[in-house]
């Protein structure tokens, strides 16, 4: 059985070949099979690649769920990097809570902005009572999935959000295109970065694929802490880990961020040590960023070994996880972060108000 999201239909079908030379039956579950029903109304929002702006997306239909007059509160993707045992249902309901439960870098990049927003997110591994809990204090459950897995709850409404920058290749992922052909609705986020050629050939594509979707257009917009003060400066670019590692991009929004202010990047590659130098080996697709890799303590120290070497004046970090409250690097860290506009299309508010999502 195939468990893992951001694999191409090739990739696929290559360990479908090997598990079958060997006799075995190779098998994927599909969404009947694996997802759960809520007692209260959901909003699912997928994505078909790892990088195209989901967890943006997600906090946006947070905050227009609240001019509803509901309260939402998320359900997001099992990230069980720890002891299954102590992770069967995790509340968090304030940053603090996040050093309770020992969170990673990638748990602290997916929890951490929702509990800014004063959100309260579920997690763990048993998804059944997971549901049942967040059911009791919300009025809609927004399932905020990871990487482009499909959902684990059954949605009232299903988002996918595509990237405008990607070629309609993204679309042949697993399952990824699954995400797409369920999709109620599809986000097409960075319609800013994209070119109206772009545009037209993604839309075409997504309209051929799953001509029922409605099409809404965002633009990711960039906030950046203290940019004037960028200009000129040796900076060291940390970008969120999944989106340059397995989500196949280069740089992100820090990169971006810091070229925009006048900024000078400075290569962190030779001064990578442990994982961040495994990770340049593993991903040669990087650019002159560091990825945000903390699933472990020593890859942590990794972390922080290699952004105290870099000969820099400042980092400037996507990481959705202030980075400061978990490493030690001894120089000022801006961050930077996206926020949804919408672009075109059919309003959000409108099409959630349309499928019942109202006091």
């Amino acid at each position: 059985m195939l468990s893992y999201s951001d694999l191409s239909h090739e990739e696929v079908m290559e360990k479908a070949s090997k598990a079958l030379a060997l006799g075995a039956d190779f098998m994927l579950l599909g969404p009947r099979s694996t997802m759960l029903r809520s007692n209260k109304k959901v909003v699912a929002v997928t994505a078909t690649k790892t990088g195209a702006g989901k967890s943006t997306v997600s906090r946006y239909v947070v905050k227009l769920l609240r001019q509803l007059g509901l309260k939402p509160v998320v359900v997001r993707h099992p990230m069980p990097y720890g002891v299954l045992e102590k992770q069967v249902v995790q509340r968090f309901g304030s940053l603090e809570d996040l050093e309770l439960h020992g969170c990673t870098v990638e748990e602290r990049e997916e929890f951490e902005p929702h509990l800014r927003m004063g959100t309260v997110v579920y997690a763990g591994v048993d998804y059944g009572e997971i549901v049942r809990r967040a059911g009791e204090e919300a009025d809609v459950i927004v399932w905020d999935g990871g990487n482009n897995d499909f959902p684990f709850i059954v949605p009232d409404l299903h988002i996918t959000v595509v990237d405008a920058t990607r070629p309609a290749s993204q679309f042949k992922t697993y399952p990824g295109e699954v995400n797409l052909l369920m999709a109620d609705v599809v986000v097409v986020n960075k319609a800013d970065k994209a070119e109206r050629r772009q545009l037209e050939e993604l839309s075409q594509a997504v309209q051929s694929l799953n001509p029922r979707a409605e099409l809404v257009y965002t633009a990711s917009q960039l906030v950046v802490e203290k940019t004037e003060s960028l200009r000129g400066r040796r900076v060291c670019v940390v970008e969120d880990g999944p989106t340059v590692t397995h989500g196949g991009l280069s740089v992100g929004a820090a990169y971006t961020a810091a070229v925009s202010a006048g900024a000078a990047v400075v290569d962190p590659k030779p001064y990578a040590v442990g994982a961040i130098k495994q990770a340049y080996l593993e991903y040669p697709h990087i650019g002159p960023v560091v990825p945000a890799i903390g699933y472990t303590a020593s890859q942590l120290r990794d972390l922080e070994e290699t952004l105290r070497k870099v000969e820099c004046d400042v980092i400037v970090s996507s990481s959705p996880a202030d980075l400061t409250h978990i490493i030690q690097v001894e120089k000022p860290v801006h961050r930077v972060w996206f926020e949804a506009v919408e672009t075109g299309g059919r309003s959000l508010l409108d099409i959630l108000r349309a499928s019942g999502f109202y006091r």
